[in-house]
């Protein structure tokens, strides 16, 4: 961690804009709606001369704010856009930074019958057919991605008056889906985050395509030359530093783990292309 601290100094020295402008940092709802950017960032911003403006937004529309080079770094959970986010020349330095995983939450009693299916496939296909309402994210975020591959896998495409498509963040939709006693998906940790505030329970959960990974990368500064390449790279070391991922790791609601760090399982950048 000193080397760390003594980076940042280094980086920011005679560098007034680190402190005057804040960092954009783009990022799914789903880390701010679960609270964890409340423990991550006033500890960062405390040991760094590094100020951070969080932008939260489906993680499809964050990277396109960073395509654009509205925002100097992107944490999301979308890996098929991220692939093609680096691989097309838009941000470089990609990282893991943590997991959970992504249920299914629904009505307690489950009209459905979603419990006992052998796979999330199978629960998609059963809520289908029983007319259940089921709400979206409809939003092209990285659970909404997660949501139509699903789909895809069960066979179906939704439509109907059973299928909403809300165009919300992930807490605006569990809230919605407990109002009408619906379906959705969800990451777990707004779920945990939320349950205090709904009437869902988690109706199916444990299937591996449920796997949700988390990753962080800069925009290109070759691409756009105004953005804070250098404070986008004191964020991304130090979220993947051993400070940080031990924070991630105790960071809980109710005694449950809402993410596990994993950025020590890699010591480099994930190539464009997995």
């Amino acid at each position: 961690m000193k080397a760390l601290v003594s980076l940042i100094a280094l980086l920011c020295l005679g560098a007034p804009a680190c402190a005057e402008t804040p960092l954009k940092l783009a990022t799914t709802t789903s880390t701010e709606n679960s609270g964890l950017l409340e423990v991550l960032l006033p500890r960062f911003q405390s040991q760094s001369n590094v100020s951070v403006h969080v932008i939260a937004v489906g993680s499809g529309k964050a990277l396109k704010l960073a395509e654009n080079g509205d925002v100097d770094v992107v944490l999301s959970h979308a890996p098929a856009l991220e692939e093609r986010f680096v691989r097309d020349g838009h941000g470089v330095d990609r990282r893991p930074v943590m997991y959970n995983d992504f249920v299914i939450v629904g009505p307690k009693d489950d009209p459905a019958k979603i419990r006992s299916s052998p796979g999330a496939a199978e629960a998609l296909r059963r809520i289908a057919a029983s007319g259940t309402e089921f709400v979206s994210r409809g939003d092209e975020s990285g659970t909404h991605q997660k949501e139509k591959a699903l789909w895809d896998a069960a066979g179906l495409t939704p439509s109907g008056d059973w299928y909403l498509s809300a165009g919300l963040g992930m807490g605006r939709v569990l809230l919605m889906a407990s109002e009408r006693g619906a379906y959705a998906l969800t990451d777990r940790g707004t779920f945990l985050a939320y349950n205090g505030r709904s009437e869902l329970a988690i109706a199916f959960e444990g299937d591996p395509s449920l796997h949700n990974p988390y990753t962080v990368m800069a925009v290109n500064p070759s691409q756009h030359i105004h953005t804070k390449s250098a404070a986008a790279r004191i964020f991304i070391d130090w979220l993947v530093s051993p400070e940080a991922q031990d924070l991630i790791a105790a960071y809980r609601i109710g005694g449950h783990a809402l993410f596990f760090p994993n950025a020590q399982q890699a010591a480099k950048a994930i190539p464009a292309v997995q």
